[in-house]
């Protein structure tokens, strides 16, 4: 993030517009609408004001001479728009004196840009793409537009006219940020958006206890909780929207080391964010410390997510963490998450199950070599079962011998799928003799093995199968 979104207080001075034709009306008529007084200066002296409402043309001074030689004093930022080489020399004055000043169409020349807007009064979205791309900024905007109720602005109007007053019935600033969320997303936030503000306003004056109303326990305090959320194999789109709105009503988010960044950004801004995982071959905290410091997070009245990759009860530890929290008195939930052998499927075309083909799925974990060689393989020979295999590399080699031990044979397909969901995911398919030598093949993990029948079906097979015949094809020209 080149541009950090700021909002500049168009009260506290003057803009100073220069430049001319379509470009810098444009401007003025977006520096307008947002009441700010602006001094423009016209390059070519065509100071035409027309289309702009009789107030906002009275907060527009129309000035004369040299811009360069103008007094900057109350100036809060200066813009150039249509305003040629003079925006250059504008903006070396601007730097010089600290002023912040966009030069339109010329990044190496600004301190500022200008984002696309959404404007519901006391709500402002803005959207900005580095100056990169305006038209994909505009898109989001459109789409924001569709999205975004219309008097969202009128509900944070409402709050703000009660906010100092309930504020000084609530103590604690965890209970006042939840008192707030329960009257956005509560009754009380749908009929201010209803238009019906009077019967908000009596249902909030309504609420005698309003630490209670936002579910302060005995002592007053606020009720900690522990949610696990899976966070799905890699792609943040795939997050529900449930485990969305968790991570943005956290206080602390207690995360594996498999957890992408794009992910964690999801979190609130302002959430504490603790790393607990570990990956191959790499110390972590433990377990056991991990269940202390959700203990603690949630008997602080914190609200904590423990972030696993995946889904919380395959292989995530989630059902030992929840008993636990249960000896503890700690109160919990699980949102569940896409888990990476659905995950690997989905993205490579990979049918876990096909009619008359694969009946059954097995799933299980070969962190290390022991843990294969305590697997009873003899139940994972059947030809209509599909093995899914979670951290499967390092024992690739234990998980061949056992199957081929067991009886599957060696032509048995089998895909290696690393990192699915992301950008830079990888598949490897051939058979289960050859299970190891394709292990070499993959860039690191995390991977999921898939061994059976149904590997064929995938797009990563397909492909190989027509490399072959081309391979075949040639050969017999030659």
């Amino acid at each position: 993030m080149r541009f950090l979104p700021v909002f500049l207080d168009l009260q506290s001075g003057v803009m100073l517009l220069v430049g001319a034709g379509d470009l810098a009306r444009a401007k003025l008529r977006l520096l307008a609408a947002a009441g700010a007084r602006v001094r423009w200066f016209a390059t070519d002296g065509n100071h035409d004001l027309n289309g702009l409402e009789a107030a906002d043309a009275s907060r527009v001074e129309l000035a004369h001479g040299d811009p360069l030689a103008a007094e900057l004093d109350g100036v809060i930022a200066i813009l150039c728009a249509g305003a040629g080489d003079i925006g250059v020399a504008m903006a070396a004055r601007a730097k010089a004196v600290g002023l912040p000043i966009n030069v339109m169409d010329d990044l190496a020349h600004s301190t500022f840009i200008f984002p696309a807007i959404v404007d519901r009064g006391d709500v402002v979205v803005a959207v900005g793409t580095g100056g990169a791309s305006p038209v994909v900024a505009r898109r989001v905007r459109e789409r924001i537009e569709a999205a975004l109720p219309a008097r969202i602005g009128d509900l944070a109007s409402f709050i703000g006219s009660f906010r100092k007053s309930i504020h000084a019935r609530i103590g604690e600033f965890a209970l006042r940020r939840r008192f707030w969320e329960r009257v956005v997303d509560g009754p009380i936030g749908a009929l201010v958006l209803a238009g019906r503000t009077d019967e908000a306003e009596a249902a909030l004056k309504q609420i005698s206890d309003p630490s209670a109303f936002a579910g302060a326990n005995e002592q007053g305090k606020a009720e900690g909780r522990v949610t696990l959320v899976g966070a799905g194999p890699g792609d943040p789109d795939l997050l529900t929207i449930k485990a969305l709105r968790a991570l943005q009503d956290a206080d602390v988010v207690f995360y594996d080391e498999l957890v992408s960044p794009e992910i964690l950004d999801r979190a609130r801004r302002d959430a504490s964010r603790v790393p607990v995982g570990r990956r191959v071959g790499k110390p972590g905290i433990g377990q056991e410390a991990t269940n202390q410091l959700m203990i603690d997070a949630a008997k602080s009245g914190q609200r904590a997510v423990r972030l696993k990759g995946g889904d919380p009860f395959i292989f995530g530890r989630g059902g030992e963490e929840i008993e636990v929290l249960r000896e503890a008195g700690v109160a919990y939930s699980v949102i569940p998450g896409i888990t990476a052998g659905l995950g690997a499927a989905a993205q490579f075309e990979t049918p876990l199950t096909f009619r008359h083909e694969a009946l059954r799925i097995t799933f299980l974990t070969a962190h290390k070599a022991r843990d294969a060689e305590t697997v009873d393989w003899s139940t994972l020979t059947d030809e209509k079962m599909t093995v899914v295999v979670y951290m499967g590399m390092t024992a690739a080699p234990s998980v061949r011998a056992g199957l081929l031990a067991a009886g599957r044979s060696p032509q048995t397909p089998v895909g290696i799928f690393a990192r699915v969901t992301r950008p830079d995911a990888q598949a490897v398919v051939g058979t289960l003799e050859h299970l190891p030598s394709l292990i070499d093949k993959i860039d690191g993990g995390p991977a999921i093995l898939i061994i059976g029948d149904v590997v064929t079906h995938s797009a990563p097979w397909r492909h190989s199968d027509l490399n072959q015949v081309l391979f075949e094809i040639m050969e017999a020209a030659e």
